[in-house]
């Protein structure tokens, strides 16, 4: 048998269909709120600011919860990279220090975006991230992560 030929073309061709890939998921994270939460929109330092429990409130005052996918999850890494600017690495030794100061607390943790949107739905105080195919009108978005 002889080993396949690679052309130039076949590289561009493989490299446009990666690029494709990877584009289709641009714009498929999304913030989220229960629908009965006061909040309409969030700007990303605010949604960070949560996150990593520098602040307990949304912009209007009311408590605010985060709520996380597991560690591992692709989501999760493509959330904290955009919105916190943090590698898994990064978020680790983030939340080592402030566990070991007693300054903080890692958010809670759910399995997957349904769950994530279910518990979210049934709590105002709740702040979560889905991708964009799981939301329904139980939530709403605060924040398009690109």
């Amino acid at each position: 048998m002889r080993p396949a030929k690679h052309t130039p073309r076949h590289a561009l061709a493989a490299l446009a269909f990666a690029l494709a890939a990877a584009g289709a998921r641009a714009g498929d994270l999304v913030v989220i709120v229960s629908a009965r939460s006061a909040v309409e929109a969030m700007h990303a330092q605010q949604v960070a600011d949560i996150f990593l429990g520098q602040v307990g409130r949304f912009p209007d005052g009311a408590e605010a919860v985060a709520l996380d996918h597991r560690v591992g999850s692709p989501l999760r890494d493509e959330f904290y990279s955009k919105v916190v600017a943090k590698s898994p690495a990064l978020l680790k030794a983030y939340w080592t220090k402030m566990i070991f100061t007693g300054r903080g607390r890692p958010p809670r943790e759910a399995g997957g975006s349904a769950a994530i949107r279910k518990m979210v739905a049934e709590n105002p105080a709740l702040i979560g991230y889905i991708d964009k195919s799981a939301l329904d009108d139980s939530v709403k978005t605060v924040l398009v992560v690109h």
